[in-house]
């Protein structure tokens, strides 16, 4: 598969999608690139902006296998990962399944769950595999968590530790859809369209399988040239001296990074990565890792306004 096709396959699940999904474009294309690169996906946004609708969307249009956990405060590990029954007939334990065994799974306002419920996803979504009474279980090579968030509410609500976020590739900004596309959303609505089912508005699979695993292959595959490299590296480690900022990223927001460079590069049709790339990637890739001195705050900066500082400043290669 060439990048040309994987182009035509990220257009065409942009076009199943919008059967469902009115505007969105750059949440949609942030899903595509963390499909394509291997990682996850944390939506904050008010409640109503579509965010499940969303991803049942994407995983319908993908043809894959769909999972839904909503989070709560009374929610157990073994709500999430399953566990192992005693089955008095054959005298043996039987593994039964949580909802974790999925390929696409919706973490439902995951920040209202404890901290130890949330912290079950952590193998999972690093390692894609879940230990269960020390017997290791592979979860599918392409489980990817879409996990939201509703940044209104205060209380009843347990933020996620660092060691969480730092297992998401992109945190994205679900804002409210514009005046134009708010209209189109109420006369979709107003002409009978009140399902939500991906099925009865007419989105199906656009790919299968192998399709999906030749094209994550050639996003893998897409060159990054050492020039890049040192970009990346150098944009990565200045958030670590900055004032401004208490954490900066880790290794892991570099090696993420770069891989979503190499994805967005092959979704627009090419075999190599430009640092507009990481441009366009470093705000998703780095707001959720990065902590305001309590002087920044009370001077009400903003993480957004200090990664584009950043960009600014490191200088990219020609």
């Amino acid at each position: 598969m060439t990048p040309d096709d994987v182009r035509a396959l990220a257009s065409a699940i942009r076009g199943e999608v919008a059967k469902a999904i009115v505007g969105q474009e750059p949440v949609i294309d942030h899903l595509l690139i963390a499909l394509f690169a291997g990682g996850h996906v944390l939506l904050e946004g008010p409640p109503g902006t579509a965010k499940t609708l969303l991803a049942q969307s994407f995983a319908a249009a993908l043809g894959l296998d769909y999972g839904r956990i909503q989070f709560t405060p009374d929610l157990l590990p073994g709500d999430i990962l399953g566990s192992n029954l005693f089955n008095f007939q054959t005298s043996q334990f039987t593994l039964t399944r949580g909802p974790i065994f999925c390929e696409l799974l919706l973490a439902d306002e995951i920040n209202r769950t404890p901290p130890k419920t949330q912290a079950a996803l952590l193998e999972a979504m690093q390692e894609r595999r879940i230990t269960l009474d020390g017997t290791g279980h592979r979860l599918s090579d392409r489980f990817t968590v879409i996990a939201t968030q509703n940044p209104i509410e205060s209380q009843g609500v347990y933020p996620l530790p660092e060691a969480q976020l730092d297992r998401f590739l992109f945190k994205v900004l679900v804002d409210y859809p514009d005046a134009a596309e708010e209209a189109r959303i109420v006369r979709r609505h107003a002409q009978g369209g009140t399902s939500l089912r991906p099925a009865d508005l007419g989105i199906g699979a656009v790919t299968d399988a192998g399709q999906l695993g030749a094209a994550i292959a050639t996003a893998g595959a897409v060159t990054l040239a050492d020039s890049v490299i040192d970009y990346i590296v150098r944009l990565v480690r200045a958030t670590r001296g900055n004032a401004d900022l208490v954490s900066g990223a880790s290794p892991r927001a570099a090696v993420l990074l770069a891989g979503a460079a190499r994805a967005r590069a092959a979704l627009d049709g090419r075999d190599y990565v430009v640092p507009d790339d990481v441009k366009a990637l470093a705000t998703a890739v780095l707001r959720h890792r990065l902590l305001l001195s309590p002087t920044a705050e009370i001077e009400g900066r903003a993480i957004e306004a200090i990664v584009a500082e950043l960009v600014t400043r490191t200088e990219a290669p020609r």
